[in-house]
């Protein structure tokens, strides 16, 4: 089990984590969190509704790890639009964005929160242990997938991986590139992911 999920009977997934582990699977869903930012009513006093009617940005973030989280949902980033579609692509990009990003936004910070939540817990009944076994139901299991693949989405953005053969040249980086523990980390991030699929997999 070390190193990748496995499936439990009856569903879920387990893995064993140690405790460094646990601190920078942590560590980088707070900050996927931060970076996510609050919601658009977070701020509202004594109006529980505000945040279900308010509407969501129409411009694409400016920060590019934001941009791979929340791509625009008309045309192809590796693609240039044909003349005239431009324009028609970032209208229709905008009204999109406008009505779907909060609950996206809204969504990311549940897994990244249930990440948090289970990780704490799992640090607290280990108690000085060196590490413990992670259990997740299959809800849970859902929710850690969706931010396995934004914390390697984020990670991915910041070492300009944009492609497979870019992660192919990051095999290769020599011990002393600073981008060496961010590639050590998107790549294990990766095995987790792949290995939670499968327990998810009938």
């Amino acid at each position: 089990m070390p190193g990748h999920f496995e499936p439990l009977p009856g569903g879920g997934a387990a893995v064993a984590l140690d405790d460094v582990e646990i601190s920078i699977i942590r560590s980088l869903a707070v900050q996927l969190l931060e970076l996510i930012g609050p919601g658009p009513a977070e701020d509202a006093q004594g109006d529980p509704l505000a945040e279900l009617f308010a509407e969501g940005p129409s411009e694409p973030p400016s920060d590019p790890v934001l941009r791979r989280l929340f791509p625009d949902a008309y045309g192809d980033p590796q693609k240039a639009p044909e003349v005239g579609e431009a324009e028609e692509q970032r209208a229709y990009s905008a009204e999109f964005r406008r009505y779907t990003e909060n609950d996206l936004r809204a969504g990311k910070r549940e897994n990244a929160l249930a990440v948090i939540r289970a990780l704490d817990a799992l640090a607290s009944a280990a108690s000085g242990e060196g590490g413990a076994v992670l259990k997740l139901s299959t809800e849970e299991s859902r929710r850690w997938l969706g931010a396995l693949n934004d914390l390697r989405l984020a990670i991915g953005s910041r070492l300009d991986i944009v492609a497979e053969e870019d992660t192919d040249l990051l095999y290769r980086l020599p011990d002393e590139d600073p981008r060496k523990p961010m590639v050590m980390a998107y790549l294990w991030l990766g095995g987790l992911q792949e290995t939670l699929v499968s327990t998810l997999m009938p």
